[in-house]
């Protein structure tokens, strides 16, 4: 066991306009996952666009927002889809893990959403959560469903800038979120039921092996979104308990970044003007919490 970290405060960033929350229909998401998700939205997959704009999903309604530098909300798009996840390529295009649909492409100007990937060898996805971009347009995703300790049939994919497709574990209780080390050898995959982060070697041939059990944690409702800093810092969302934990990139516990708003912190990205400002979204208040951190995070960007 580790002594208790220090502590980071957060601010608030920006909230959700009051305009936005608990749009009058079902949400079919909603009503299937177990009590105490908020009913007004559930905000994920934050990451920023070449011009400073923050996106982020509504995974219960649909929903894309965009928000500017200076905090202000806009609508991109509301379809018919549970979007969980979201990261921009290096090209610009905006990539979807949708639930209920699997990978999407959403057109930032019309807010067209549409298929890239619904199926793997005529299989359909259990239901994706997250994904990540390696600096060679390789695309890491999981495939959650309703996995977890009972069922760890989980699945983490690579889907390869040649459209080849790979399979990298199937034996998961509850993949969540995924993230990547600077130098891209090691994969992190957030194990939710097992409260863990694994970390899987990526091999010259594509593949893993010796996957590990590499950080152990407790409490809350487990790990949801990861994100990684240019020393190989790993900073884990953990719902629940109103925190993001910083570990070393050995895994030992740096900081505690405390959540000032409520505890179902979701997921981060890196931001600001020298990338050294962390966006925590936490949906149990609807709100972009905003955190200094001591060394700048790693972005899609940082390689062009």
């Amino acid at each position: 066991m580790f002594a208790a970290p220090p502590v980071i405060e957060t601010e608030v960033f920006t909230t959700m306009p009051d305009r936005y929350r608990s749009p009058a229909r079902r949400s079919e998401w909603l009503e299937q996952q177990p009590p105490g998700n908020p009913t007004h939205s559930l905000i994920e997959g934050p990451s920023f666009d070449r011009k400073g704009n923050l996106y982020t999903v509504d995974i219960p309604f649909g929903r894309v927002f965009r928000i500017s530098p200076q905090g202000e909300w806009t609508l991109v798009t509301e379809y018919d889809g549970e979007p969980n996840g979201l990261k921009i390529h290096r090209d610009g295009r905006i990539f979807i893990a949708d639930y209920k649909n699997g990978i999407m492409l959403l057109d930032p100007d019309s807010g067209a959403v549409t298929p890239v990937l619904q199926r793997v060898n005529l299989e359909r996805l259990k239901a994706v959560n997250d994904l990540v971009f390696a600096s060679n347009g390789d695309l890491y995703f999981t495939d959650q469903g309703l996995t977890g300790l009972h069922d760890p049939t989980g699945r983490v994919f690579c889907l390869r800038e040649d459209g080849r497709i790979d399979c990298l574990l199937d034996n998961v209780p509850s993949p969540n979120g995924i993230a990547l080390n600077p130098n891209e050898t090691q994969l992190y995959v957030a194990v939710t039921r097992a409260n863990s982060i694994w970390r899987a070697p990526l091999m010259p041939h594509g593949r893993v092996a010796k996957v590990q059990n590499f950080i152990q944690m407790s409490g809350g409702g487990g790990p949801d979104g990861l994100a990684v800093d240019a020393e190989g810092s790993i900073f884990v969302a953990h719902i629940g308990l109103g925190a993001v934990w910083m570990f070393t990139n050995q895994g030992e516990p740096a900081y505690r970044i405390k959540s000032c708003r409520g505890l179902h912190n979701t997921n981060m990205a890196f931001g600001g003007q020298d990338n050294r400002d962390l966006f925590i979204t936490e949906s149990e208040s609807g709100t972009i919490l905003k955190a200094r951190m001591p060394v700048p995070g790693v972005t899609m960007f940082s390689h062009l």
